[in-house]
C-alpha cells in the first residue's frame, strides 16, 4: 500500500452501502452487498484526480482486511477488486467458497 494512504481511516458508511476512503476533499469508495457471513463487492469508484495514484488498492486493501477481521468471506463482482485479487492472490484466503473462478 502506498504510504500515503496508510493512515487514512477506512469508513463503513452502511447507510450507502459503501466504504469510503476520504483523501483531502474527495473519497473513493466501494459498493457492497452484505448478506452475513458472506459480503459482495460490488463496485469501486475513484474521483477522476485521483487516478493512477494507488487509491483503489488503498481502499480495496483496507476493505479486504476489514472483511478478514469480521471474519466475513468474500465474492467479489467489481472487475477492479478481482484484477487485485489476480495480483495478491494471499487474499485469497478470505474467498467464499462459491467462488470457484480463480
Amino acid at each position: 500500500m502506498n504510504d500515503a494512504y496508510k493512515d487514512l481511516p477506512l469508513v463503513d458508511n452502511k447507510a450507502h452501502h459503501r466504504f469510503e476512503m476520504h483523501v483531502g476533499n474527495e473519497f473513493a469508495f466501494l459498493i457492497y452487498e452484505l448478506d452475513k457471513p458472506r459480503i459482495t463487492l460490488v463496485h469501486t469508484e475513484v474521483p477522476e484526480s485521483m487516478e493512477g495514484k494507488g487509491v483503489a488498492s488503498a481502499l480495496i486493501e483496507k476493505v479486504l482486511e476489514h472483511i478478514e477481521k469480521g471474519g466475513l468471506k468474500l465474492i467479489p463482482v467489481c472487475p477492479f477488486v478481482r484484477a487485485y485479487l489476480k495480483r495478491h492472490p494471499d487474499w485469497k484466503r478470505i474467498l467464499d467458497s462459491s467462488v470457484v473462478d480463480f
